[in-house]
Formats: structure tokens, sequence, C-alpha cells
């Protein structure tokens, strides 16, 4: 194993002498005896690893030799302790406030500057590593946004492909209601998935703190009348229904709902987790969405007669948390939070045996809305 090398400074020979004698056993020992000289000695191309430097020198001091260190990008990180005789505490407040590390005080004990040494040389490494592994992160994460950049490019053209063909369809004499109806879902599945496929970046820009929100007025209502369409076959085949109740009230047609966020977010959040509660329940039971305000925040309440499973109820918005489910990722809910929480709100689940399991997203109304009013 190579032996750290360490740049002794001094202009007193006997004090050289005493500090090689005892570190030389366990490292490379290199000697300056003045300022300009130490200042040479640590920029060079074998630049030591440690430097114990002396403060009372003729033409250049000690605490001269510490700025001009800290001030060169190529020196500035090697670590450096002062050994002197000066022990007033003012004496190491302006030591340190230039940059070392430590103080030794003469006369010196071997065992504490051995110590010193090792402590000193142990935490440099630690943080030169920890730089390296931030600037391998850094480039991971530009890896990761070019890889999705280049998925999301290659996922939508053949979207694109499918919206456009169902427009030439469109085209075509004599559709039936049923045809234009089921055309519809397509078209609007279509245009769903191309803004889900854009907004695959923004989960990763939640993840790392780096979203900009974008907010405006959004009418929850319309919008999970949207996710009904898009869900109605396996509503179907549940032979089940949705139901929204504003303030434990049925709705009117002339009813809103609007908190602020992004139609896009919002829309993915509800998406996901309404049709986790379908997935969820049995032949013929229903899910229903309650619509409340509390004070300045709606409150949006997704409930089913369903449990989740014990192993997953404390861990149920981590990310990758799933049980039950043959296909699932526990992605959908994982992303629910970082939406939820990203637009300003928040979002917590309560399941058991009798009640059933009630999702609760809790966002930041409309300014200037009360409640629920009428269009």
């Amino acid at each position: 194993m190579k032996k750290a090398t360490l740049l002794l400074v001094d202009d007193t020979p006997s004090n050289i002498r005493v500090l090689n004698g005892i570190l030389q056993d366990d490292y490379r020992i290199v000697v300056a005896t003045n300022g300009p000289d130490a200042l040479s000695l640590a920029a060079s191309e074998n630049r030591p690893d440690l430097i114990l430097l002396d403060i009372m020198m003729p033409d250049m001091d000690g605490y001269e030799v510490c700025r001009q260190l800290k001030a060169s990008p190529q020196t500035q990180k090697i670590p450096l302790i002062f050994v002197t005789a000066k022990g007033e505490d003012k004496d190491e407040s302006k030591g340190f406030a230039i940059g070392c590390v430590d103080y030794i005080k003469r006369p010196v004990s071997p065992p504490i500057v051995l110590a010193r040494v090792q402590t000193h040389l142990k935490l440099s490494q630690a943080l030169e590593k920890l730089e390296t592994q931030n600037i391998e992160l850094e480039k991971a994460a530009r890896l990761r946004e070019e890889v999705e950049r280049i998925a999301r490019h290659d996922l939508k053209n053949p979207l694109t492909g499918v919206f456009s063909g169902v427009e030439l369809i469109e085209m075509i004499p004599g559709l039936s209601h049923d045809h234009i109806e089921a055309l519809d879902i397509i078209k609007e599945a279509s245009l769903k998935m191309l803004g889900m496929i854009n907004g695959s970046l923004d989960i990763f820009k939640m993840e790392q703190g780096m979203y900009q929100v974008r907010p405006v007025e959004v009418n929850i209502i319309n919008t999970i009348r949207s996710i009904e369409k898009e869900l109605r076959s396996l509503v179907y085949v549940k032979k089940s229904r949705l139901s929204i109740l504003m303030n434990d009230t049925d709705l009117s047609d002339t009813d809103s709902f609007n908190i602020r966020g992004e139609p896009l977010l919002v829309y993915a959040m509800l998406s996901n987790l309404i049709k986790n509660a379908f997935e969820a329940v049995k032949e013929k039971e229903w899910v229903s969405v309650y619509l409340s305000i509390e004070g300045n925040v709606g409150v949006i309440r997704i409930h089913n007669p369903g449990t989740v499973h014990k192993s997953v109820r404390d861990k149920f918005f981590e990310k990758y948390a799933t049980a039950g489910k043959k296909r699932g990722t526990g992605l959908g809910t994982y992303s629910a939070k970082l939406i939820a929480r990203v637009l300003g709100g928040d979002i917590g689940m309560s399941s058991s045996g009798e009640e059933g399991t009630s999702v609760y997203i809790r966002l930041p109304v409309s300014k200037g809305d009360t409640g629920p009013h009428e269009n």
C-alpha cells in the first residue's frame, strides 16, 4: 500500500527532526524550511496529502502560507495542521478562519501527532470519495434524463400514429354512434398517454426537488368524469360503478370543485388512484369519490370496500411497494404522493376490514374559493 505524503514546514531544524522521527515510519516525508518552498512543493506534481506547518517563520509566516494555499485551486483541498507554541484562543480562531483543520501545540506528543495526522488523512480521503460519488451521481442523472427523453420520443411516434389513424377512420362515412364513441375513447386515451409520456421526466424532477409547478384552476369533477370514461371497460367487467359526492350529496349538473394544480399531473394522480380502487373491488362493489372543503384545502377521498394487504399498509406510498397485483409495479401510489406534495398538498391512506380503504388527497383550492360552487 502506497504511503501518504506529508509536507513538514518549519524554519527550525530541531522541530523538523522531532516530527520526522515520529512520522517517518508510517509516511513519506517532504521538508520545506520557508514559505515559498512550501508553496512550490504543495503545488508540485507529487503534491502532499497533508501539511504540518509552523506559524512563526521569517519573511512569510504560516498564516500567509495557509492563505495562499487555500486561495489556489491546486492546493486548497490539502488538509493543513498548524504546529506551534502559540496557544491562545485568538491564535487558533485565526488559523481556523483562514483554512487550517487542526492545531498541535509544542512540545508535541507523539501519540497525539500520529492520531491527528491519521484522522485528518481519513477525513480528507472520505471527502474526496464523496465528491467523486457526487460527480458520478450527476452523470447518472444526466444519462437517465437523456434515456427518458429518447424513450419518450420512441413512444410518442407510434401513439401519434394511433391518433392520426383514428382521425382517418372518423372520415369514413356511415359510422355508427357506437363506432364514433369507441373512436373517441381511443383518441382521448391516446392524448392522455401522450401527456403522461411527456410527464415521465417530471416524476424524476420531483424526486430530485427540481420540478417547477405552474398551477392553474383545475375542475376535479371534470377530471374524474374523464377518468371514468377511460376506465369504462374495467368498470364494465367488474359490474361496478363510480359514485361522486360533494359534501355527501349527489352532484348536480352545474357543480364544480376547483383546486390549484396542473391538469395533467392531477389527471395522472387521480387516474392511478381510481384505477387502483376499481382493481381492488369485488364484482358489483362500487368505488366512491367524496369531495369536501376544509378551510382553504380541497379534500378528495377515494373509497373502495376492499382492504390493503397488511404487508404494505405502512409503506403504501413507497416506491415499488405492491402486494396481490400480478402486474403491479408499486409506482402508481408513489407518483401520486410526489404529485400531491409538489402541488402543495398531501396524501394519506386508511384501511380496515370494517371501513374498507380510503385514500385522502388534500390540495389547495383556487384562490378565493371557500367551497364548491356552480359554473
